[in-house]
């Protein structure tokens, strides 16, 4: 134990510093979090008033129907490869 309180007895913090930085720490980091949420916020608002204004927002049908056709030509391409790499046997 003798050892250690050697080893550290010139390790002196200046606990004012350190108390203001933490303090200053806390602040930045409430900040940071109000500022992500109103950056959130407009996001979320910008992307509803976007999705309204199109002329076919979307629906399930819509992503149904994008989801086929990306089936579709998927199978396509899958078709065309296995044609074009058939082995001779």
């Amino acid at each position: 134990m003798a050892t250690n309180q050697n080893f550290f007895s010139g390790f002196q913090v200046n606990r004012s510093l350190l108390a203001g930085g933490a303090v200053l720490t806390g602040v930045g980091a409430v900040l940071g979090m109000a500022g992500a949420a109103m950056v959130c916020a407009a996001l979320a608002t910008a992307g509803r008033s976007w999705v309204r204004s199109m002329d076919m927002p979307p629906t399930k049908a819509v992503a149904q129907r994008a989801l086929h056709e990306a089936k579709v030509a998927s199978a396509a391409g899958w078709e065309a490869w296995r044609t074009e790499h058939a082995s001779p046997n």
